[in-house]
């Protein structure tokens, strides 16, 4: 019999609820089956932890005395988007500080960029406030340097365009005679290493294929406190070929998020630097799957084995965005430590941290149960394959001079 949003939270309320994580949830599924797993299990708790480079906070200052409407702005020398109003600032994870070398001396350290000032604010750590402007009648203002926290705006919003792939790319580096230097790490020449980032069997969108029941609105752990799935991604991609269980065998669907960082903790938001590349932001993230009925049960029980992921060079096809990939491998593969590519052992690393993604999903689990964390009923759900949506490259057209 299938359950409802309304039946499952009054189950939380009532500290009666069964919650398990996903990889629990698959020994359960093996053991008793879909339709009892159904029946006993209410929640499903999912999670991942990893680099995601779409990511920023939205902040609110507050007005300076006279007021100042920013037109730039740096936090600890990192610029801040100020085309917004007078004291909003977007502050992107990969913003790089204006007297950063970048990669004129290669490769680049990157030790330092917007991912790193967000977490310092989530740890409650001062950093540095510089913004001028022009000035106007209403705004006369046009310079400010002072430190601040994040008690001291505001409000400070983690607000992602694109976060939690379902599935994604294996990297590695099959032509070129010297390192590469990308958002999957350090690849060495001649497949000498693989490298990955996926929570795989426990990833959250891994466990709802088909998005029944991650939408806009569906309550999430995000970063340590309570975050909620805004839109659908940028670069989603729901069209993307399937296994016969739904899986993508690639990078499909993304999802946007939002929560409000006054509540995290750094722990969960950490900035990371990627030599030659450049910095961006590890972010923790927990999906709750309500267990409707046996399908949703049966997707909650997908394991590394069912998950394939392709492995692409990014010497040659990747970056020139043709060729295809140069192998399908499972995640069960990946984790062993070795793949094997065209006849070649290749050693394989995850950038994604499975023992923070267990913790996450731990956590989640003990909230629900404690009846801390209700379900957020999504009032639509992210558009799947049936929706023709798909990610297009840009379309270049040539540009007329006057």
């Amino acid at each position: 019999m299938a359950k409802t949003y309304e039946e499952i939270n009054e189950k939380i309320k009532s500290g009666k609820a069964v919650v398990v994580t996903a990889e629990e949830m698959i020994d359960i599924v093996r053991s008793d089956g879909a339709k009892k797993a159904a029946e006993r299990v209410d929640v499903v708790t999912t999670a991942t932890f990893g680099p995601m480079c779409s990511s920023g906070a939205l902040l609110n200052t507050g007005h300076t005395r006279p007021r100042m409407n920013f037109k730039s702005a740096t936090l600890n020398g990192v610029p801040a988007y100020c085309g917004i109003a007078a004291v909003d600032l977007y502050l992107g994870a990969t913003a790089i500080p204006e007297d950063d070398p970048a990669n004129r001396v290669f490769p680049g350290k990157f030790s330092y960029g917007g991912g790193h000032v967000i977490e310092d604010l989530i740890a409650g750590k001062e950093v540095v406030l510089r913004a001028s402007s022009y000035g106007t009648h209403d705004y006369p203002r046009r310079e400010i340097e002072t430190r601040l926290t994040i008690a001291d705006l505001n409000t400070a919003t983690l607000l992602n365009p694109r976060n939690a792939y379902q599935n994604y790319n294996v990297a590695v580096n099959a032509c070129a005679r010297h390192p590469l230097y990308t958002y999957l790490g350090i690849l060495r020449p001649g497949m000498a290493n693989a490298t990955y980032c996926s929570a795989g069997q426990l990833s959250p969108m891994l466990n709802d294929p088909m998005y029944r029941t991650i939408g806009i609105g569906t309550r999430i752990f995000l970063g340590g406190g309570t975050g909620y799935v805004i839109q659908h991604g940028t670069q989603h991609d729901p069209s993307v070929e399937r296994t016969d269980k739904g899986v993508p065998k690639g990078g499909a669907g993304t999802v946007a998020l939002m929560g409000d960082m006054k509540h995290m903790n750094a722990r969960f938001i950490r900035g990371a630097s990627f030599t030659g590349y450049g910095p961006s932001l590890s972010v923790g993230v927990g999906v709750p799957i309500p267990v409707l009925d046996e399908d949703i049960a049966q997707g909650c029980a997908i394991t590394d084995a069912d998950i394939l992921a392709p492995v692409w060079d990014y010497s040659s096809d990747y970056p020139e965005l043709k060729g295809k990939p140069l192998a399908m491998v499972s995640y069960a593969e990946l984790r062993s430590g070795k793949i094997e590519v065209n006849g070649k052992t290749v050693e394989t690393a995850s950038l994604s941290s499975m023992p923070r993604a267990r913790e996450i999903a731990k956590i989640l689990k003990d909230w629900i149960s404690k009846g801390d964390f209700l379900l957020g009923k999504p009032v639509e759900t992210l558009p799947g394959p049936e929706s023709g949506m798909n990610f297009k490259p840009l379309t270049e057209r040539p540009v007329k001079r006057r």
